[in-house]
């Protein structure tokens, strides 16, 4: 299926996206041929004409760490290149750019305002260079210039969540720890202690589980993700992802102090550390939506690390209360599998737009988030792979730093951060840079 259609400027051409492919029809739809392939891991998103229709420009999305870049090809496949390569340090998300009536200008976001790249350059600059059009406390995005070339449409948002947890007797979601906006919370095996991440600032913070004593262990630009506890509540590990950089895993003392981190060396990407449950090992994988991902072991004595045998093209791995089992997702989030260590084989237990798996506390069930259809809650029982659906989320508005994510309570209730950020269509005054 095709997303991101958009006509040609006399009506004649159709350009659609299609995962990691650019395609090319005639207006009715007939005579499909391909256009564009990137990288399998990459996704393409709104393709856009110039004026002239010599030309398109679309974004490419890594989803590994959601950076976008803005690229151009011509219309029969050729001088295909990205744009503005290395303007922008670190790199962000550059997208959704349109062109101006008079092909002037294409006006892009990047870093949550609007930009505009002249056709041409100037004097002291032969090649164009972004100018900045706006500075708004707003999160911008979509911009639309108008057919008369004095206005143009954007959308604002304010980014909040609410955390709230999910009461399986009455049925209702509610606020929990004050409704503050974070997400990857985790608790301490004790129950006493929670580590959670600030939403959308990045932020990793801990305190009691009433939400008194908090303390802040992480600082920008860095985000943090997904903390876990050590066993013996005295270590905390999270990973950082950054843009156009290989995620690291990281640990820190819930006391503060600087993170350290635990596998310098090593070049792959590094998502999900979870401990061993005596504490002595991590384990750990790679990027979504990446065939070469692997389910790896950290022992934290010796320092080395092993892949788990069979664990080519999976993620998310989570190690099983009692060490037996370690589930793990397939790179395209279709498959749920489980590792066990006495067999030393993997089986099938789920299908699904899986992804957040969660140990209930006494280890005989899975929680996960299925994004397919309405969304659902999933509790999974190991004993005879039975599927609970606890709740649908079909009236769920969830909102986080990679859309969405799932964590429990100390009592095995879903916790999801609800949406609450506020968006709307503005209109500007156009005056060209």
């Amino acid at each position: 299926m095709g997303i991101d259609g958009t006509w040609s400027p006399d009506g004649k051409m159709l350009a659609y996206c299609k995962g990691n492919e650019l395609f090319l029809a005639n207006a009715d739809g007939t005579e499909s041929r391909k256009l564009v392939t990137m990288k399998d891991s990459d996704l393409i998103y709104h393709a856009s004409w110039s004026p002239d229709g010599r030309h398109l420009r679309f974004d490419v999305q890594n989803p590994a760490d959601g950076s976008r870049f803005l690229w151009e090809t011509t219309v029969d496949g050729t001088d295909l290149h990205r744009l503005l390569p290395g303007w922008n340090k670190p790199p962000d998300s550059d997208c959704c750019g349109r062109w101006t009536a008079d092909g002037k200008y294409f006006v892009f976001v990047s870093r949550g305002q609007i930009w505009a790249l002249p056709r041409k350059g100037g004097l002291l600059h032969p090649g164009p260079q972004p100018i900045p059009l706006t500075s708004s406390p707003l999160w911008l995005t979509s911009p639309l210039p108008s057919r008369d070339g004095k206005k143009l449409f954007v959308v604002g948002r304010t980014f909040s969540g609410e955390l709230t947890r999910f009461d399986v007797k009455s049925g209702q979601f509610a606020p929990v720890l004050g409704g503050i906006s974070a997400e990857y919370v985790a608790f301490s095996r004790d129950g006493h202690w929670v580590a959670y991440v600030s939403y959308p600032g990045g932020t990793l913070w801990r305190s009691k589980a009433d939400g008194s004593e908090r303390l802040q262990l992480t600082y920008p630009p860095n985000y943090a993700m997904l903390p876990r506890w050590s066993p013996d509540g005295k270590k905390i590990v999270y990973f950082e992802n950054i843009a156009d950089k290989p995620s690291r895993i990281y640990e820190v003392s819930p006391e503060g102090g600087i993170p350290r981190q635990l596998m310098p060396d090593d070049p792959q990407p590094q998502w999900d550390p979870n401990w061993s449950p005596d504490g002595s090992k991590i384990v750990f994988g790679g990027a979504p939506n990446n065939a070469a991902s692997a389910v790896r072991i950290l022992d934290l004595a010796s320092g080395k690390v092993s892949t788990l045998p069979g664990s080519q093209g999976l993620f998310q791995p989570r190690w099983s209360p009692d060490g037996r089992y370690i589930p793990a997702v397939s790179s395209d989030s279709k498959t749920l599998w489980l590792f066990d260590f006495q067999t030393q084989k993997w089986t099938e237990i789920a299908e699904g737009t899986l992804g957040w798996l969660n140990w209930s506390k006494d280890g005989q069930y899975l929680q996960i988030l299925d994004s397919s259809g309405t969304g659902a809650v999933l509790r999974i029982r190991l004993s005879d792979r039975t599927i609970e659906r606890v709740v649908d989320l079909k009236n769920f508005s969830y909102t986080g730093h990679l859309w969405t994510g799932l964590a429990i309570a100390p009592d095995d209730s879903p916790l999801l951060l609800r949406d609450v950020g506020d968006q709307g269509v503005y209109a500007l005054d156009w005056e060209a840079p």
